[in-house]
């Protein structure tokens, strides 16, 4: 099979989960988005003359090397793909749904998943009043991954003119309450709604997230039948082949932070030598065969 892998060339993940796909079925070809071709008069899709809607399936790894609205456009892109006919994993109007961070939130909460306490503003008094009534609140843009791009910001320090700093790059202020999550929280992977493992992310004391970015390092561990529980409900409102919820554990019981339609490979392999790739390879493979039976 022809089974194109979406993703950032030279990036671990991206690179190991094509490698996969060409060990398992001879053909390699890893998908820079930006540099592909839509061709409404045609209806086709180009990348380096290979006309994509000629392949047998496509796994996005990851859309973009960064977060931001551009990536919405990419994945309109894959939705056409995908009416066209062509099997995609995951299915890019369910990716939609987590990469904006408050569509993933509004998701979530619609459903009654825990979570921290958060506001969304436009209006800096508002934004201030929030910071105020948290105390230490982390601003987190509505397009990030990895920590980037976040503030903490608290309210004995100059919390006016960090917010304003903030608002320069995001008119809308997604505004979360700090957690004591006792500086780890938990990546949950799941594999076409099955858990797959957990593995946690661990600060290294120097930096108030637990993002490895941040110093931070990766370890395995056993979730209780709550967290699982959680993270599985969390997950299946998003119908997507490959996540990862994140979740803290607090004083008040277990709260997610949000639903990654790209995260884990690396964590997982760190944390348990669990090759998500092979597993994740083997899937698609099962499900591109139970179509042609």
């Amino acid at each position: 099979m022809k089974i194109g892998v979406v993703g950032v060339p030279g990036g671990w993940s991206s690179e190991k989960l094509a490698d996969m796909v060409y060990e398992m079925t001879g053909y390699r070809l890893l998908i820079d988005m930006s540099k592909t071709a839509f061709n409404l008069s045609d209806l086709s899709c180009w990348y380096e003359n290979i006309d994509l809607l000629k392949l047998d399936a496509l796994i996005v790894k990851k859309i973009g090397a960064r977060y931001s609205p551009d990536l919405l456009d990419r994945l309109e892109m894959l939705r056409f793909m995908a009416n066209q006919g062509l099997p995609i994993f995951s299915q890019p109007e369910n990716m939609m749904r987590v990469i904006d961070r408050l569509s993933c939130t509004v998701t979530m909460q619609l459903a009654g998943i825990p979570m921290p306490e958060t506001t969304i503003t436009e209006d800096m008094d508002l934004a201030l009043e929030t910071v105020k009534a948290y105390e230490r609140a982390v601003f987190k843009p509505l397009y990030s991954s990895k920590a980037r791009g976040m503030m903490l910001i608290d309210s004995s320090s100059d919390p006016r003119g960090e917010i304003e700093e903030f608002k320069a790059d995001n008119p809308i202020m997604y505004i979360q309450k700090q957690i004591d999550h006792n500086g780890r929280d938990l990546g949950i992977a799941f594999l076409g709604g099955k858990y797959l493992t957990t593995y946690a992310r661990c600060a290294n004391g120097d930096s108030w997230n637990t993002t490895i970015r941040s110093g931070g390092g990766y370890a395995a561990y056993e979730p209780g039948p709550d967290i699982l529980q959680l993270a599985h409900r969390a997950q299946s409102l998003f119908n997507l082949d490959f996540t990862c919820v994140d979740v803290a554990e607090t004083d008040n019981g277990p709260m997610v932070f949000e639903v990654s339609a790209f995260g884990g490979f690396k964590g997982i392999h760190a944390a348990s030598g669990m090759d998500a790739a092979r597993l994740y390879v083997e899937y698609v493979l099962k499900q591109l065969n139970k179509v042609k039976d």
